[in-house]
């Protein structure tokens, strides 16, 4: 999917990330009860999973139906003339993407969060950018500058803020889980910004999470815990429409911000999904202290300094 260079391009692709954030922080805060209701977090992932591979799927439907038979034509055509080292690569990288980043990362992220609270699972999972920057500069040739440490600094001392410090994370196993998971996630974002070249947001999204659900199945299978899927009762039903529509969202509108906008950028923005999640705890019944506020003040700076140095450099 090809988009047009440009300071349009690139704040889109921030804004469509501010809406991944969005979509991130509600869902952490409902998965944080779903998870609860199953008798294994990885049966709730398998679940969910499913319903986000299913509405991807129609979505990925209704919108091939919309697109014009020269467009589909010309994509083909694009396709058939690819170089077969550039399939190889291609073919290694929807493999991790699909078995690690749709599978084995939800398998340790859920089963971490159903062993920790969800606004010390979101500050780690907010880590992700700090993974993305390390790999990203080597791999992408995506330059860090000055200002864009300035800002990721702002974001990650105030999502450090806004989860209530780093002392109550702890090295439990739910926390190491969760780290892990994300450490596993950023590879996969740079794999995708890479895979984003030659193909569409859309395909990789179907392929992530349907060959991840396929994982998740075999890994219930293999631990004689499948028939758990045809017993779920209309309660479990509920968490899993609910969290994998969010899923799917979340999905969706990631891959598509990175096919426009830089994999640090993009990720920075993410971070903003821990503000989201602490304010509906507030919501819950949950006292926020003072260092929340500012962290949220902090994580708002942050986003608003990505935000006009993208332009600076898009004008530039």
């Amino acid at each position: 999917m090809n988009y047009p260079s440009g300071n349009r391009r690139q704040v889109s692709g921030l804004a469509i990330a501010g809406a991944t954030a969005l979509i991130s922080g509600v869902s952490v805060f409902v998965n944080s009860y779903g998870v609860h209701d199953f008798s294994s977090s990885t049966l709730y992932t398998t679940a969910k999973n499913i319903v986000a591979t299913v509405v991807l799927i129609v979505g990925a439907l209704i919108f091939n139906a919309m697109r014009s038979g020269q467009a589909r034509a010309a994509q083909r055509t694009s396709s058939s003339a690819t170089p077969v080292r550039a399939l190889s690569w291609r073919a290694v990288g929807y493999a991790y993407v699909g078995i690690i980043g749709g599978g084995v990362a939800f398998v340790l992220f859920f089963d971490g969060l159903a062993r920790t609270a969800a606004a010390p699972a979101a500050f780690l999972h907010d880590t992700l950018v700090i993974f993305v920057a390390l790999i990203a500069w080597p791999v992408l040739s995506e330059r860090i500058s000055a200002f864009n440490l300035a800002a990721i600094g702002l974001l990650v001392v105030g999502a450090v803020a806004i989860s209530g410090g780093v002392g109550h994370l702890g090295l439990g196993s739910g926390p190491l889980l969760v780290l892990g998971a994300t450490v596993l996630w950023a590879a996969e974002t740079v794999i995708v910004k890479r895979l984003l070249s030659s193909t569409t947001p859309g395909r990789i999204a179907i392929i992530r999470m349907g060959v991840g659900a396929i994982v998740l199945i075999g890994d219930l299978l293999i631990t004689g815990r499948l028939s758990g899927l045809a017993t779920l009762g209309r309660a479990q039903l509920g968490w899993a429409l609910i969290t994998g529509v969010l899923l799917a969202a979340y999905v969706a509108t990631w891959f598509v911000a990175l096919s426009r906008a830089r994999a640090i950028d993009v990720t920075s923005v993410l971070v903003a999904s821990v503000a989201v999640t602490s304010l509906l705890q507030a919501m819950s019944g949950k006292t926020l202290h003072e260092p929340t506020y500012l962290g949220v003040v902090l994580v708002a700076l942050g986003i608003a300094a990505l935000v006009a140095f993208g332009r600076r450099r898009e004008l530039a």
